[in-house]
């Protein structure tokens, strides 16, 4: 498991910086550093539309990645100790990243 921040509060699944997914993919197959990463489970919250905030927030949760040039990718899973994912403002996915890629 991994710990996650995520500073993408117009995310649905974002509950006081922590996810309420349980899991989350990292795309990102091609990426040569972290804006070519993104959130691929990111939906956005739309005013109106229910939230997961009745959802317990993970502080720890698995994490899936694509981006194969990434260190801590094994396997297509991310085996860093903690996480960032980036997306302040985000309206999709592309406007997000891991924070936390590093290049191998």
């Amino acid at each position: 498991m991994t710990n996650l921040s995520c500073s993408a509060e117009t995310c649905i699944h974002n509950s006081d910086k922590c996810c309420c997914k349980g899991e989350i993919l990292v795309d990102g197959a091609n990426a040569k550093c972290c804006s070519e990463t993104c959130c691929a489970s990111f939906d956005e919250r739309v005013q109106g539309c229910c939230t997961n905030e009745y959802e317990t927030p993970c502080h720890a949760l698995s994490v899936e990645c694509e981006a194969e040039s990434c260190v801590f990718n094994e396997s297509r899973k991310c085996t860093a100790k903690e996480i960032s994912i980036a997306g302040h403002g985000a309206k999709n996915a592309n406007h997000t990243e891991c924070a936390s890629y590093r290049s191998r």
